[in-house]
């Protein structure tokens, strides 16, 4: 592993939610794919509540008079509720036994003014017979029985009618189609051009675009257009969305913000309505920035997709997009602003002038860069009186902006849980290592033949590292356990690499067979350690025949795959199997040739390769200086971590003894483990 085979362009030769205005509302459809459906649901729970009630209404039978009458003389009559046209009434416990349980309750039709006569009070009243006079209101028991339908009714508007209201009018589909995108206005946008750092020709580049949104006019006077569209392109974590807030930010402009794939949905259509939604609102809010982040999202070649044709929702939303843009006047005064880091894929009547006619580029910084950047966070943190943001700007070769930010939060937490004050250089440097490889694992039990083979494996890296001329310097060198990796040759590169010479490929290699040459000459077998060794060789060789013109017999060619699946005569490729057997032969011969060198240079140096080992079995890490003296024949002369804890655990004692303890013990915090990007290592 090493900043060479980390190298994004040497693997791959590719170049606060807030809800927004136009966003659906907090009962929309668009808040649910399947809101369409809901009224089907509601509906089926309104009838199954209308027939609720209606089962929960006390069933009765009626019954005549006489019956009801001998009812009474016979005592089974409990309680009775009398009107003037109806008689309610229910039985006794003790009168239902073996009878259906709904002729509990029974009702009896009235004469007129029948419930009033003193022989049908007195009978009620000799039977002991509880019974009370109601004179109920006609409207109120009229207007029970519409209760259920009113109810029924209420549901249906409050879930379905209500939505489509909401929706503006816009049908079936409700809120889907309004745009999902999230504004800042000109008092929530903080971010200017001090928060942005490493990426200055980009700044420079779209400085007339701010200029433009602060005074449109000035550039009207003499007929010149601003370019309506700036394409931003990097890798990830480059910056471009950061870019983006600050050109809002410096021209005191709305920023409204959206992913490419929040245009897209399950209907067809509803991509376009978003993007004719989301331009309509920004040229209401004129001036102001529309970012599209990852707008290859839908922005891709157009004819390629396996949905078939223009009924494709992608195809149907980029077109949106190419109309919109293409309607914009000089006097629209809105600017878009889109970001991918596939440049490569995008349909061409994207880039074309008239859109996005304006590329810039936004790389990984560079040491100057990448010390400006450290600058920026380094203010969010409280600094101890050794940080060395220079050495470790150095030492972070190919990190991105947001590698270098998580670089300054890891030391900061690291910090804080050691109880420290401040943040020290070695917090820095352990929270890169953490960063790009993984964090040390010192409590992993390693046994003692595989502890002794990574020591061969790494004292291998370090020796071909040190005597070839065209690689990087040893930094360090551990066979503490990081991330996926049982051990790390770490490197400080003199400069970055802008361009790779065949020198240095042809080096690098070799480096990376150091390790398993090393194995297999001195513990006489190989182990699978040498995983990543191999395909960062692989990798590089590949490329240098392919794609960098290194390979006498293929030449000045680029046999390099476009990620044309399954087009042209020979599918993805665009040579010939003859060519494809040729790359192959030109690679396995690159390989050989470092194999075979690298053997005779480990067997010729032996002494300085069990040196190495055994320092590092005793030590653990050892600092580039010290793989200098070991080269040299010298010996090392400090203590290990087992002398620490027998001198810390002396030092316990002596202090129980009543002797004063020193003021500056040795501790076992600083254990070498500093330095940056690890060289090839036990994968």
């Amino acid at each position: 592993m090493s900043e060479f085979g980390d190298d994004k362009n040497f693997r791959d030769n590719q170049g606060d939610k807030k809800p927004g205005n136009g966003s659906g509302g907090p009962g929309g459809f668009g808040k649910n794919p399947r809101g369409m459906y809901s009224w089907l649901v509601f509906l089926f729970i309104g009838l199954l509540l209308l027939f609720m009630l209606r089962d929960m209404s006390p069933k009765s039978t009626a019954i005549g008079m006489d019956e009801f009458i001998q009812r009474v003389k016979n005592g089974d009559v409990q309680e009775v509720q009398i009107s003037d046209t109806v008689l309610i009434g229910k039985m006794r416990p003790e009168a239902m036994v073996g009878k259906e349980p709904d002729t509990e309750r029974f009702t009896v039709v009235l004469g007129p003014g029948a419930g009033n006569e003193q022989w049908f009070v007195d009978m009620l009243n000799k039977s002991d017979v509880k019974w009370e006079y109601q004179n109920p209101n006609p409207y109120f028991e009229a207007f029970k029985g519409l209760i259920p339908i009113l109810l029924l009714f209420g549901i249906l508007y409050f879930f379905v009618i209500r939505q489509f209201k909401g929706a503006g009018g816009a049908g079936m589909l409700g809120s889907f189609g309004r745009s999902r995108h999230r504004i800042s206005n000109k008092e929530q946008a903080k971010v200017n051009f001090e928060h942005v750092a490493g990426i200055e020709e980009a700044k420079d580049e779209v400085q007339e675009v701010i200029h433009f949104l602060r005074n449109p006019k000035k550039f009207q006077r003499l007929g010149g257009r601003i370019p309506r569209g700036v394409l931003l392109i990097g890798e990830p974590g480059c910056g471009k969305t950061l870019l983006a807030k600050a050109i809002a930010g410096e021209a005191n402009v709305p920023f409204f913000s959206i992913s490419g794939s929040d245009f897209v949905e399950m209907f067809v259509g509803v991509g376009a309505s978003r993007v004719r939604d989301l331009f309509k609102q920004a040229k209401d809010n004129s001036p102001c920035i529309i970012f599209l982040d990852e707008i290859d999202a839908v922005g891709r070649k157009r004819g390629t997709s396996m949905a078939g044709g223009g009924h494709d929702e992608r195809e149907q939303t980029l077109n949106a997009i190419l109309v919109e843009m293409d309607g914009f006047g000089t006097d629209d005064q809105v600017i878009v602003i889109a970001a991918t880091n596939r440049a490569d894929v995008l349909d061409h009547a994207l880039t074309r002038p008239g859109r996005f006619d304006r590329q810039i580029y936004v790389p990984l910084p560079d040491i100057k860069g990448r010390l400006e950047i450290l600058k920026v966070h380094a203010k969010k943190i409280k600094k101890g009186p050794d940080i060395n943001l220079q050495r470790l700007a150095r030492g972070t070769s190919m990190f991105s902006g947001a590698d270098l930010e998580a670089i300054i939060n890891e030391a900061a937490l690291a910090a804080t849980m050691e109880e420290k004050e401040y943040v020290e250089m070695c917090d820095l440097e352990e929270a890169r290592d953490k960063v790009r490889w993984g964090r040390a694992r010192r409590s992993r039990v390693i046994d003692d033949k595989d502890r002794l083979s990574t020591a061969y494996h790494e004292a291998g890296h370090v020796l071909v590292q040190s005597l070839l001329v065209d690689t990087d310097p040893v930094h360090k060198v551990s066979i503490i356990p990081r991330g996926n990796a049982g051990g790390a040759t770490f490197s400080l590169p003199e400069k970055d690499h802008v361009y790779y010479t065949r020198k240095y490929c042809l080096a690098y290699i070799r480096v990376c067979f150091g390790g398993q040459m090393a194995e297999d000459i001195f513990c006489g077998d190989i182990s699978s350690g040498a995983q990543m060794d191999i395909r960062q060789a692989t990798d590089i060789a590949r490329q240098m025949v392919t794609e960098w013109g290194m390979s006498e017999k293929l030449g000045f060619v680029n046999y390099g795959s476009d990620e044309k699946e399954g087009w042209g005569p020979f599918g993805g490729r665009e040579h010939s199997d003859q060519t494809a057997e040729l790359i192959d032969s030109e690679i396995k011969a690159i390989m050989d040739a470092a194999s075979k060198e690298v053997r005779q240079l480990l067997e010729s140096h032996r002494e300085q390769m069990e040196s190495i080992k055994d320092a590092l079995l005793k030590y653990e890490t050892l600092e580039g200086e010290e793989v200098k003296l070991l080269l040299e024949g010298k010996s090392l002369d400090r203590p290990t971590v087992t002398d620490l804890l027998v001198a810390e655990q002396q030092v316990k004692q002596e202090n129980k003894a009543g002797k004063p303890e020193p003021e500056h013990p040795e501790s076992l915090a600083d254990d070498g483990l500093t330095g940056p990007m690890p060289s090839p290592g036990m994968g």
